[in-house]
């Protein structure tokens, strides 16, 4: 029998199997269910930690800069995402409002302050003071970042907007889209090999 830290148990079926070594970018799938069990990602520690903080300063401008600004007749008009929940607030959906900021704001902003507290102390070769825990939220954290639905309601916006008013994007749709794209890598699934740090 091999030693439990050399075991992977697939989430989808149960079955068991020995932990393999994967080269950059393999993946190895459970041989009864096809899910998969190991994905290699080829981001050193140091490059994932970089494109967290990256991710922070992202976050930071897509929250406080107008996602896009509208003028009709030269009253102008801009929002933030803060605005948007604020406004969704006002009225009968003020539940929406909250499942809003939940998954637009205030999810990715934990994602983001896990991983780096994980990564800074992996970087030093440490286990970082409720890395069990702090994991744990990560994954649980993952499901409720939808920060590629905010962006592709904000994008049908602008276009639906650019035939009534002229509508800007702002710093703030960008920083989003580059946002979105790099939670991906990031945030993604490929947490899970942090468990097998030192």
């Amino acid at each position: 029998m091999a030693n439990c830290d050399e075991l992977i148990i697939c989430e989808h079926c149960d079955c068991v199997f020995e932990r393999v070594a994967l080269a950059k970018h393999q993946t190895s799938l459970c041989s009864r269910c096809g899910g998969v069990l190991q994905r290699a990602s080829g981001m050193a520690i140091d490059q994932r930690l970089a494109l967290t903080i990256t991710a922070g300063v992202l976050w930071i401008l897509a929250n406080f800069y107008p996602l896009m600004t509208i003028s009709l007749q030269g009253q102008k008009n801009s929002a933030t995402l803060w605005d948007a929940v604020l406004a969704l607030s006002v009225g009968p959906i003020t539940f929406i409002a909250l499942v809003a900021a939940i998954s637009i704001i205030i999810a990715p902003i934990f994602q983001l302050l896990g991983l780096a507290w994980v990564l800074s102390f992996a970087l030093a070769r440490k286990r970082a003071p409720g890395f069990k825990l702090c994991m744990r939220w990560l994954e649980s954290l993952r499901p409720w970042s939808m920060l590629e639905v905010c962006l592709l309601g904000a994008l049908v916006a602008v276009f639906k907007l650019a035939g009534m008013l002229d509508v800007l994007p702002g710093v703030g749709l960008f920083a989003l889209a580059a946002l979105s794209v790099l939670l991906i890598p990031v945030a993604g699934r490929d947490v899970r090999e942090l468990w097998d740090l030192p």
